[in-house]
């Protein structure tokens, strides 16, 4: 089964739109706009006044929403939200989201769509006072593609949590996303919208929300070897074998047991189209916190090398999420 190519970059700097973004004829957008009628003063120094006030009234309403208003389309709905600053070692930023409300049952699609889909785009180069965004993943899941495959990706509803680095930290931010995404029921239609929003840097109404969509992120580890890869999730190790005359990959991973667990692998480009790991039945039964997991090394780019390619492995449980970096050696 051919899949499709996959767009697997996590930071957008501001100042270049990104290529390859498909406008598929049919989708329509809500474009919103206000219109203000202002009748003329008789002097200059007075009509620029009135402008003047009527900028700072608009920066004023806009820093008093967390959220903009909802892009309508079918079946799905997408929005901006913001939440509190917040402040690293070295650094400030302002968190946002992108949030998705899907009709009950359709899909939309993770980073890697799996078998079949299209990963969303997001384009925040009409952004102000922004100097990089960075998209993030909350752990998806895997669901029966109605095509004898599986696809990757989120359920009923998404946020993506935005870390927006701000250029001049004293000025005003706002973030404007134009977002292409598929959602998938029996059928799957084009999605898109085109969001603004004033970011206030303060707690408000989606605070809950966000922070929930963060904490589903998954935790960048390194690999568990060994004794440290005991009950929490953990992936413990990888290593290529030949069965059958074919070349394939295993993945050890930890869990407590009883929790159900899925494993998601990507290669190092977005040309990589891996097979959606499977789980070693032989272990699935045992009482034991550790899970095996085996995909073949197919979909490879031509002129692909596998020794030595960095893969992303991403492990999922219902209440956790990690990924690691792993050479294959």
């Amino acid at each position: 089964m051919t899949k499709v190519l996959k767009y697997l970059g996590t930071r957008t700097s501001i100042g270049s739109k990104r290529s390859g973004h498909n406008h598929v004829s049919g989708a329509w957008r809500r474009v919103r706009s206000k219109t203000r009628s202002m009748k003329l003063f008789a002097g200059v120094q007075r009509f620029a006044a009135a402008g003047m006030a009527l900028v700072l009234t608009g920066v004023s309403a806009a820093h008093a929403q967390d959220a903009s208003d909802w892009a309508q389309e079918f079946h799905a709905a997408a929005r901006l939200i913001a939440g509190a600053a917040a402040t690293g070692a070295n650094s400030k930023w302002l968190r946002a989201g992108i949030e998705v409300r899907l009709d009950p049952g359709w899909k939309t699609y993770w980073r890697d769509p799996g078998d079949s889909g299209t990963p969303p785009t997001f384009d925040f180069a009409e952004s102000a006072n922004v100097a990089s965004v960075a998209t993030r993943w909350p752990a998806p899941m895997r669901f029966d593609d109605g095509a004898g495959g599986y696809s990757i990706g989120y359920r009923d509803h998404v946020i993506w949590p935005l870390r927006v680095m701000p250029k001049d930290s004293s000025k005003p931010t706002s973030l404007r996303v134009k977002l292409h995404y598929a959602v998938c029921g029996k059928l799957c239609v084009p999605a898109e919208a085109d969001l603004t929003l004033l970011l206030p840097g303060k707690k408000g109404a989606e605070e809950t929300a966000l922070a929930a969509a963060e904490a589903r992120v998954p935790r960048r580890e390194d690999l568990h070897p060994g004794s440290g890869c005991v009950e929490l999730l953990a992936v413990c190790s990888v290593h290529r074998e030949f069965k059958e005359g074919r070349q394939r990959v295993v993945v050890e991973v930890a869990a407590p047991q009883g929790t159900q667990v899925e494993l998601f692998a990507e290669g190092p480009t977005p040309e990589w189209a891996l097979p959606l790991p499977e789980a070693d039945n032989s272990t699935t039964g045992r009482q034991t916190s550790l899970r095996r997991f085996t995909f073949a090394l197919d979909g490879l780019p031509p002129g692909a090398q596998a020794e030595g390619a960095t893969l992303t492995l991403t492990a999922v449980s219902p209440t956790d999420a990690v990924e690691v970096k792993a050479r294959l050696d």
